[in-house]
């Protein structure tokens, strides 16, 4: 398990209508589980599973219990209560930990060992290991392989643990916040690896503070507070969790005549313009419009997966 100590948070419940086909067996599972810590309850009879083929993102608050809930899958913990299967045995025999990868946020790895010893020691602890060369093609490492791991950039050492992550070949691949230090390029770059991982059947769980990439690579996403499922599904599914949608414009209009029109949900000032919350977006603005002939920056979109989040979330603690 050295491989997991370099490289390696996530849950989730109820599954709702999408493409994960219900008679899978999942790959991996949390079923009743509560862990503790002292009097602090990090999870709390809390269920997921993982299936064959998906990226599931695991996205929540910090304290929230993802990184309880990837130990668990990892074999680093147990839980006081319920159960942790994963492909099919005990994640913390050996047998099983092989055919886990893991990406995690890491602060030691060794500067002086160069990338292609970084990937050879690696492929060592495994016994059907990817090539060398697949795992530098996989992580864009060309052309990087003689180099220091302390001499690489912010996003080339991501991208080397990303590759460390694949070197057994795993099924089942946790990636914690893989993109941070990444220029745009080589985040969506990233992005289509991990999409291919998927289309191979690979089974990815996703922690990332990035929304935007939750949303363009998650099949399912799982939120998770105070160590219990608060929603999960599809991204378009958990959108749909946020009531209404956004019409931004710039008007003279009174802003208690808009908050009376209906089906409007909010009304709030933003620097020039207003942004109105409303059930039936073009109801309302043909009221805006036919009120305020001068009405103009006129922008109507639907809740994004940040509006579902913090709903969820701020729901959560009140």
């Amino acid at each position: 398990m050295a491989a997991t100590a370099y490289a390696s948070g996530f849950q989730a419940g109820p599954l709702t209508g999408h493409l994960r086909a219900s008679a899978q067996h999942p790959i991996a599972r949390l079923h009743s589980v509560t862990k503790r810590y002292g009097q602090v309850t990090a999870l709390d009879n809390l269920n997921l599973s993982l299936y064959p083929g998906e990226v599931v993102a695991l996205l929540g608050p910090n304290g929230a219990g993802k990184t309880t809930a990837v130990k668990l899958l990892l074999g680093l913990i147990a839980p006081n209560n319920g159960s942790v299967r994963v492909l099919d045995g005990n994640p913390r025999d050996s047998q099983t930990r092989t055919s886990i990868g893991a990406m995690l946020q890491v602060t030691r790895v060794p500067e002086t060992l160069r990338v292609r010893e970084h990937i050879n020691l690696f492929r060592s602890y495994y016994p059907n290991p990817l090539p060398g060369e697949e795992i530098v093609r996989i992580a864009r490492l060309e052309g990087l392989e003689n180099t220091f791991y302390g001499k690489l950039s912010g996003g080339q050492k991501q991208r080397m643990l990303f590759g460390l992550a694949l070197a057994g070949d795993p099924k089942l691949v946790f990636l914690d916040e893989p993109t941070v230090g990444m220029d745009i390029e080589s985040r969506r770059a990233l992005w289509e690896q991990i999409r291919w991982l998927a289309a191979q059947g690979k089974t990815v769980l996703l922690t990332t503070h990035y929304l935007e990439e939750a949303d363009a690579l998650a099949s399912r996403i799982v939120v998770i507070g105070r160590g219990k499922v608060l929603a999960e599904g599809t991204p378009t599914e958990i959108k749909h969790r946020v009531a209404g949608r956004r019409i931004r414009c710039i008007t003279e209009l009174d802003l208690n005549f808009m908050r009376n029109l209906p089906s409007v949900l909010n009304v709030e000032q933003d620097r020039e313009a207003v942004i109105v919350t409303a059930t039936e977006a073009e109801r309302v603005v043909y009221e805006l419009l036919r009120n305020d002939p001068l009405l103009r920056g006129l922008e109507v979109s639907a809740p994004g997966l940040e509006d579902a989040f913090l709903a969820l979330t701020q729901q959560e603690s009140n």
